[in-house]
């Protein structure tokens, strides 16, 4: 299998170089890739960059230390006018330099561009969802590094409901809240432990990796912008730096927006720094705004939710309508859907939460906590096939079929997802590009599939919507009309009337 090999921006190069404490994230992602020799670059764009630093110190110290890394030249001849034709407005000699690394990935010169820089990922993303797929923040680098050098055997992730006096408050964790909050410890103790405010962890090896305090707010006592009755305030969202390449900040997300959803508030919203980008890129993706300022300073993000069901917005495809109002989904006169059999070692990859063996299961305890949830790892996820029907268009609906299983459920009807997306990978390099913003897959996994112009893979990239629970047995599914005789073996659509039945069968908490 071809190596991979990553382009920095400059913000990561000052993270790893600069005269600082270097943060976790940035230490183990640059770790892994020395561990695997795996290529990083610097572009010579960068030097523009560092030039324009005001301190000449520093600038110096920054330019020698470039040395240390490949350094990536860029096409001959380009100019600024054909960055400005493919890539948006250069307002800024940044935006050129911004530009230029993005004319670097989408001519494949590496695989993937890490940047902190939510301004280039959004450039990225307009340019198209591919190349947006391929520009990665530092946390997520580091797990595609993790997860296709070092797969685990069982990636289990458990989200616990707590009150805030069954957490220590003196755990490392909290270190950089308190840096950025001298009055942290009062606030935890009056506001969150005397008030009994409820909190949803994940616990890593023992160790606290995500937190979520949560509280209640009316029209009458609330910071938020936008007016309405029921309101979830997300007091603090933290992920652990060194925690942040295994998702948890989704799935943290995906925590808050299923109970928004299933317990009838009308708005959820939570603050920010200028320097949270990763987290403001993941809230804006998932339908938050920006509605202005506290007195602090710190950005208000905002969603709104309601049990209604969703119509057409002119302009808005039916996919991005779904991704911002998720969990909910466009069920339109003209929807299609399809059945997608899988087997159960890919199904369990894919749905860690739905893996139920007769047998205790070693790991139940690592989330330190009695009642753990089922929220599901992560709300965007790739499922690979070879299978030769052809799927709709995005915002299509997709039922996953887990096939007969050595664990339950087994020959059962389990998952609901939302099309985003479909690509055929014609080598091993394209399926590593193509799944390595979501990728569940290690590398001798990819390398196996051995995709080739003859036997291509399909890349289908989805939201997972919900877990269907209980889950509908082939019996059941017999008894619909969904299965006659055996089990398709292949994707199949599903006839409108089967669609609707399915989706009701669903048991959702909104109107469809």
């Amino acid at each position: 299998m071809s190596q991979q090999s990553y382009l920095i921006d400059t913000n990561i190069l000052i993270g790893l170089e600069d005269y600082h404490k270097v943060e976790a994230a940035y230490a183990r992602f640059l770790n892994l890739a020395l561990s695997h020799k795996v290529d990083i670059y610097v572009h010579e764009a960068a030097k523009d960059d560092i030039a324009r630093d005001k301190d000449p110190e520093r600038r110096q110290i920054s330019l020698s230390k470039i040395a240390k890394y490949r350094v990536l030249k860029g096409r001959r001849g380009l100019s600024a006018e054909e960055l400005d034709t493919s890539f948006g407005p250069l307002k800024k000699p940044n935006d050129v330099v911004d530009a230029t690394l993005l004319h670097s990935l989408e001519s494949g010169a590496t695989d993937f561009l890490v940047t902190q820089d939510k301004g280039l990922h959004q450039r990225a993303q307009k340019r198209s969802a591919e190349l947006g797929r391929r520009v990665l923040f530092v946390g997520d680098a580091t797990e595609l590094l993790v997860q296709t050098y070092e797969p685990k055997a069982v990636p289990i992730r458990h989200v616990a409901e707590v009150e805030a006096h069954e957490i220590d408050h003196r755990d490392g964790f909290f270190d950089s809240l308190r840096d950025g909050y001298p009055e942290f410890d009062d606030w935890w103790r009056e506001k969150c432990v005397k008030q009994h405010r409820s909190c949803w962890v994940v616990y890593d090896d023992g160790n606290l990796a995500g937190l979520i305090v949560r509280k209640n707010e009316t029209a009458g006592d609330t910071d938020a912008v936008s007016p309405a009755q029921k309101i979830l305030k997300v007091c603090t969202f933290k992920v652990a730096p060194e925690s942040r390449g295994v998702k948890l900040g989704e799935l943290l997300l995906k925590q808050v927006l299923w109970y928004a959803q299933t317990n009838g508030y009308d708005l959820a919203y939570l603050t920010t720094y200028e320097d949270q980008a990763s987290l403001m890129e993941l809230l804006e993706y998932y339908g938050f705004v920006n509605a202005g300022e506290n007195n602090k300073g710190e950005f208000i993000y905002e969603r709104s939710f309601s049990p209604n069901s969703l119509a057409r917005v002119d302009g808005v495809p039916d996919f991005d309508l779904a991704r911002r109002n998720y969990p909910r989904f466009l069920l339109a006169d003209d929807t299609r859907g399809f059945g997608i059999p899988i087997i159960e070692g890919y199904h369990d990859t894919l749905y860690p939460d739905l893996w139920n063996p007769r047998q205790p299961d070693l790991f139940a305890d690592a989330s330190r906590a009695n009642v753990p949830t089922r929220p599901g790892n992560t709300i965007r996820k790739v499922y690979l096939c070879r299978a030769a029907s052809n799927l709709g268009p995005p915002g299509s609906l997709l039922f996953f079929y887990k096939g007969v299983s050595k664990e339950p459920p087994s020959q059962a009807l389990t998952t609901l997802g939302v099309l985003e997306s479909v690509t055929l990978a014609r080598s091993t390099k394209d399926l590593m590009q193509l799944t390595g913003g979501r990728s569940v897959y290690s590398e001798e996994e990819l390398d196996a599939w051995s995709a080739s112009n003859a036997r291509p893979v399909k890349v289908i990239n989805y939201l997972l919507v919900s877990y269907i629970d209980p889950s509908v047995s082939l019996a059941e599914l017999r008894t619909m009309g969904v299965v006659n005789g055996h089990p398709q073996q292949s994707i199949y659509e599903l006839r409108r009337d089967l669609l609707t039945a399915l989706v009701d069968r669903a048991n959702l908490e909104f109107a469809i």
